[in-house]
């Protein structure tokens, strides 16, 4: 397949164009982008060495194009796309606007090669979880492009599109809910009198090798917890608070509120 040409030059577009680059999975010459600031499109080239175009999109750069790779925010994607059905009724479509279902991708760009995909923020560091649904007419050739795409700034999954939303929900907006929960440790050590910096280092690290150990040892998270409550300890009486404020009641209240706005995001025209 040709040059991939993203539509936004966002943060994540530079995300996962700069792993294109990085891993050497494209040559930068295959790639092309598009954004309507000149100061994202500099950006975007300064952190990918990618060409940005920015001003007025114009019909050759897209026609180049084997794929099209949307990352326009959700409220503004019909204003982008608007008198390009012509030209994009031909490509493959790559969306990766929060909540912007099938149905109305075809909508917008009459392509009936459709691949809807919900990545999320550690893809800036290569850790990114996508999970993608797509429309029957997508060749297989297409999905592997797209898994290259993706497993170039992380993980890569197929879903139906009925759980995209909570994939959002849960995947997408998940980063922010544990930076919170990162700075609040961090918080608890500073209260008790250890360094910020310190506090901080030992909270991300602690995060990070407790969700390393739920990933490599297939283990479920309660029995990994369980083995570190040793009775009477401290840990049994940390979990004792965590409980008693409802932690874990109050992360499900986030996660449905996440989906529950990125179906609304679907209704936007």
């Amino acid at each position: 397949m040709s040059k991939l040409f993203f539509i936004g030059a966002g943060k994540m577009a530079t995300a996962i164009a700069g792993g294109l680059v990085k891993s050497g999975t494209f040559d930068k010459q295959d790639l092309l982008a598009f954004d309507i600031l000149p100061d994202a499109a500099s950006r975007f080239t300064e952190n990918t060495g990618v060409q940005c175009l920015s001003g007025e999109l114009k019909e050759d750069d897209l026609q180049e194009a084997g794929a099209i790779l949307l990352a326009v925010k959700p409220q503004y994607l019909a204003d982008a796309l608007n008198g390009w059905k012509y030209i994009l009724e031909s490509k493959l479509v790559i969306s990766i606007a929060a909540g912007i279902s099938l149905e109305r991708l075809y909508d917008l760009t009459d392509s009936s090669r459709i691949i809807r995909v919900m990545p999320n923020t550690p893809a800036l560091i290569g850790s990114g979880a996508a999970v993608a649904a797509m429309t029957s007419e997508v060749l297989p050739e297409e999905r592997a492009f797209a898994e290259k795409i993706f497993t170039a700034v992380g993980t890569f999954s197929v879903m139906d599109e009925k759980h995209l939303d909570a994939v959002t929900g849960l995947s997408g907006s998940g980063p922010a809910f544990v930076f919170e929960f990162i700075q609040a440790l961090a918080d608890g050590g500073v209260a008790e009198g250890l360094p910020r910096d310190l506090a901080l280092q030992l909270a991300a690290q602690t995060v990070a090798g407790a969700a390393g150990m739920v990933l490599e040892t297939h283990t479920h998270p309660a029995v990994l917890c369980d083995s570190v409550c040793s009775p009477a300890g401290t840990t049994i009486r940390g979990m004792e608070e965590l409980k008693r404020h409802a932690l874990a009641s109050a992360v499900i209240s986030a996660v449905r509120a996440a989906t529950a706005r990125s179906r609304q995001l679907g209704e936007i025209k």
